[in-house]
């Protein structure tokens, strides 16, 4: 990927407009012990705000906001065969994002919308070869724009991903690449735990080091506490909490099969056309977003951190 297609031209004063005004990748990555550090010392810097959480609990947000974001991310991933490091990359921002941005109300269309920018910025960071499916509408650029400029162009972003093969090395004492099997375990698990917000109150490689021991212990004895003592840069509690979590999450999702979801398009066509209904020119200039303090007067390209 070049700098070029992380570039948009457009700035974001259209980003909310809805016309109603005038105007397969590999978790396996080579986990050397200065790279790992360095994860660890950078995960807490790109996360959800502190009271993220709290808010979401509270009804201070609206939790129907990122399950419907949630909902179109997952199922984008599924019908486009989005990477999971790309997924995992576009609930970072969305959290992030959500955080920091109070959408609009009464444009239900904004969240899904949001979900494409977030999506298709996590496809262009992580996605090894060309997407698949590229999201070009003006409309969807100016959406990228806006959440690049509110999370500060800082896009590498670690998630569980980062994590994951580090801590099945050190669970299974091995320098080799983890089994295919324990890595598409492992996504299966990660997933998971990325649709609701208990699992927010967990530092991302927390909850690498907790799905390691759950695949783990799936196909042969662990102890845990041995496996625990290997992991310096986690603390033991925590993880031991998310470990009975992600147990009681799986028996949870084993009994909900056939629960039926929130609808959404069936495609990011879908969305953009929704979204795009009411705009009669991509040239048409406005003033800026409603409800935004995070506005740039002019666009630039910038390196990512």
């Amino acid at each position: 990927m070049t700098d070029q297609s992380l570039l948009c031209t457009e700035t974001n004063d259209l980003c909310f407009d809805d016309g109603e005004t005038k105007d397969d990748q590999t978790l396996q990555v080579d986990c050397g012990s200065d790279e790992v550090l360095w994860l660890f010392e950078r995960e807490n810097e790109l996360l959800p705000r502190g009271d993220f959480l709290q808010r979401l609990r509270g009804g201070d947000l609206d939790l129907c906001v990122r399950k419907e974001a949630l909902d179109w991310i997952y199922k984008a991933h599924g019908h486009y065969k989005f990477g999971a490091l790309s997924v995992c990359l576009a609930v970072n921002y969305l959290d992030r994002f959500l955080s920091l941005y109070e959408l609009p109300s009464g444009k239900k269309w904004t969240v899904q919308l949001l979900a494409v920018a977030c999506l298709s910025l996590a496809a262009k960071m992580e996605e090894v070869a060309d997407p698949k499916f590229v999201f070009e509408a003006k409309t969807i650029k100016r959406m990228e724009l806006l959440v690049l400029n509110t999370l500060k162009w800082r896009m590498q972003a670690c998630t569980p991903c980062s994590f994951i093969d580090y801590f099945l090395r050190k669970i299974n004492n091995v320098n080799m690449l983890p089994s295919e099997s324990l890595i598409n375990r492992s996504i299966q698990f990660i997933l998971r735990t990325m649709k609701g917000i208990d699992f927010l109150e967990f530092r991302p490689s927390e909850i690498a080091a907790a799905v390691a021991i759950c695949v783990t212990k799936e196909i042969q004895t662990v102890d845990i506490n041995k496996a625990m003592a290997s992991m310096i840069h986690v603390e033991k509690d925590r993880v031991m909490k998310c470990i009975e979590m992600i147990q009681d999450l799986t028996l949870i999702t084993e009994t909900s099969n056939g629960r039926t979801t929130t609808q959404v398009p069936q495609s990011p066509n879908g969305v953009l056309e929704a979204a795009c209904l009411s705009y009669k020119s991509d040239e048409r200039t406005v003033g800026s977003c409603p409800n935004s303090s995070h506005t740039s007067p002019d666009t630039k390209r910038r390196r990512l951190d």
